[in-house]
């Protein structure tokens, strides 16, 4: 396929070793500033997304992301934020890298480079047409990941992906592709930069707006996260304090029975 590999493309800085720190970190910044305008306009495609989520998790569908290196681990990172900041199930939004945990922390040689192993890692879980699957790699064109997409749309699945090369295989093979054009990285081709930014940027917007349109954010409140601290259990005390208007240790103590904010609300509001 005919395509520019934008992440490829030379950085617009050169002589980096020659730059005094100083300026690499402005320029770095420089460069940065330029990820949330193109989130911006990647917008329409992640709201279809988005709606398209809700309406399978809505009746028992999950999420799911796979991707490799950097990708494969923002993925991971923001599944694994669900349980604890929303109260949901682990298995309700699912991260999963090429090559299996190991590769969260150590690169695992050619594990993206197989085209079939996405899709049987996928099965572990026993994937359905209620589910959706997010196939995330800035380049566009990881085997890995291109090939768990393929199957899984064969398979009647929604897919999609976020990717920073519009046109890419990867952006043709998914439903509905969200290509992020951050333009070259700082340094060539290094795309846990921009490209890995703008994809936890867009990660951040997706599971984040699922979760207030399934129900699990009041207000601006996270009402169902877990208490598994002390912070938290001072933050849940807290919002109970204000929502209800009651004394901090009254609240404490009710939030402490129930084990939510959402729980201990209804509670004391069906007194």
């Amino acid at each position: 396929m005919n395509y520019k590999k934008i992440t490829e493309t030379a950085s617009n800085y050169d002589n980096l070793e020659q730059m005094d720190t100083q300026l690499v970190l402005e320029n770095i910044n420089r460069e940065d500033q330029k990820v949330a305008e193109a989130v911006r306009l990647v917008i329409p495609s992640i709201t279809k997304l988005v709606d398209e989520i809700v309406l399978r998790f809505n009746r028992g569908g999950r999420l799911f992301y796979i991707g490799a290196g950097t990708s494969g681990r923002l993925g991971i990172l923001d599944a694994s934020e669900i349980p604890p900041t929303f109260g949901m199930p682990h298995e309700s939004v699912v991260g999963i890298i090429a090559g299996g945990d190991i590769a969260i922390r150590k690169a695992v040689e050619n594990a993206e480079d197989n085209a079939e192993q996405a899709w049987i890692d996928l099965n572990e879980y026993n994937i359905t047409k209620d589910d959706v699957l997010i196939g995330i790699a800035a380049s566009g064109s990881t085997p890995y990941v291109i090939g768990g997409i393929y199957e899984a749309r064969a398979n009647g699945i929604l897919t999609a992906c976020i990717t920073n090369n519009p046109g890419s295989p990867l952006a043709q093979a998914a439903d509905i592709p969200i290509a992020i054009n951050v333009g070259p990285e700082f340094v060539t081709g290094s795309t846990r930069m921009k490209s890995g930014t703008s994809q936890k940027l867009v990660l951040n917007m997706i599971s984040t707006t699922l979760m207030i349109k399934i129900g699990r954010v009041r207000g601006n409140k996270m009402v169902n996260m877990q208490l598994s601290n002390d912070k938290l259990v001072d933050r849940g005390t807290r919002y109970l304090v204000e929502a209800l208007a009651i004394p901090y240790n009254e609240a404490e103590k009710l939030l402490k029975i129930h084990g939510s904010v959402h729980k201990a609300t209804e509670a004391h509001n069906v007194k």
